[in-house]
């Protein structure tokens, strides 16, 4: 497929909005701004992606005349560089290719992140923990940060459920393959006799919603406050803090009892009730879009067991796309670097295919 008339629009709208970024008025809608200044960057990075492959395509033509060429030592040195040139020629092609896939408007936002115990009682809420630490540990070494919404610990520091907010950079296009049934393999600290024994955790990671996706009217909630609860000792104990507000036509009930202040609480179960709801709406209009395909990566259910941590052998396994990595000890710790690249690459493999570009 000649993807060059695909690219040249592109080229056309980079220099419209080139000129919308350098308009004195670009601020006068913050929210507008960041729209405008996000497509800026996409546009930018495919229209340097292209001019560095036409470059890299003369530089190989020229390379490939004179490796056979009469001068023997020029000709080794011209060969010996068409390898890489190939190389970084194929990256730059597939970058191209996925630039020119329409942009999710909800890859760049904020992400909140639900983790539940499932099956395995004390041994999920543990593991539970353990997934909340290890994306909490990931956000950090990318300078993320994280904000606590919500959480309901167990016996022996698990937690039944927790809830947290990360912000930053495009925080969604990273975590959103982590939606689905994460599975542990392990001897738990409750088991005398050194049994393995399996257990599940059940994560979710939704775009922040922002109040032009969803409208919450005032007559459709019902909002209480409460005393927080938690851990002796602490002060979320000491006021009525704790805020629930139940959306009435749909009947989800949102807690958030984190902050001291209510005013923080409701605001924030308010963010996380527009969120749930922006994921129905975003499932929906999926399954309008494309009720043919559930989409491998992208899509995955609570329901859909998509990893494995097998903590005697030092294994993780993600089923969806068949990666087997023996440096479990380092995930936990929040390396998900090379996990999550491979996720996203099949993410782009599959949606390339479905756009008739690959």
């Amino acid at each position: 497929m000649d993807l060059a008339p695909l690219i040249d629009k592109k080229r056309e709208r980079l220099a419209e909005v080139e000129k919308l970024v350098a308009s004195d008025d670009l601020y006068a809608d913050p929210a507008k701004a960041r729209e405008i200044m996000r497509e800026h960057a996409r546009l930018k990075e495919l229209a340097d992606a292209d001019s560095e492959a036409s470059r890299l395509r003369v530089q190989l033509k020229e390379n490939e005349e004179l490796a056979t060429g009469t001068d023997a030592a020029m000709a080794e040195l011209a060969a010996a560089e068409i390898p890489e040139i190939r190389n970084r020629l194929a990256v730059l092609d597939r970058d191209i290719q996925f630039a020119l896939l329409p942009p999710d408007e909800a890859e760049d936002r904020n992400a909140i992140v639900e983790i539940r115990a499932g099956t395995g009682g004390d041994e999920a809420a543990l593991f539970a923990a353990d997934l909340c630490r290890m994306y909490q540990r990931h956000a950090e070494a990318l300078g993320l940060k994280i904000e606590p919404v919500d959480s309901s610990p167990s016996g022996l520091g698990g937690f039944k459920e927790v809830i947290f907010k990360v912000v930053g950079d495009a925080v969604f296009r990273r975590l959103r393959y982590e939606s689905g049934v994460h599975r542990v393999q392990r001897v738990p600290a409750t088991e005398a006799q050194g049994r393995i024994h399996t257990s599940t955790a059940t994560v979710a990671v939704l775009p922040e919603a922002q109040e032009v996706d969803v409208e919450l009217r005032p007559q459709d909630l019902r909002i209480e406050v409460c005393r927080s609860g938690g851990p002796g000792g602490q002060g979320v104990n000491t006021t009525d803090s704790a805020v629930q507000i139940l959306h009435v036509p749909t009947g989800k009930i949102v807690r958030c009892q984190d902050g001291r202040s209510q005013q923080k609480n409701k605001a924030a179960a308010l963010e996380i009730l527009r969120t749930r709801l922006l994921e129905d709406k975003r499932n929906e209009e999926e399954a309008k879009y494309s009720a043919h395909r559930r989409s491998l990566i992208g899509r995955a259910g609570r329901e859909e067991k998509i990893r494995t941590y097998n903590f005697p052998q030092n294994r993780v396994t993600d089923h969806r796309i068949g990666l087997t990595l023996y440096n479990l000890d380092r995930v936990m710790e929040g390396d998900l670097e090379e996990m999550v690249a491979a996720l996203q690459q099949r993410d782009m493999e599959d949606r390339l295919a479905e756009a008739g570009l690959a």
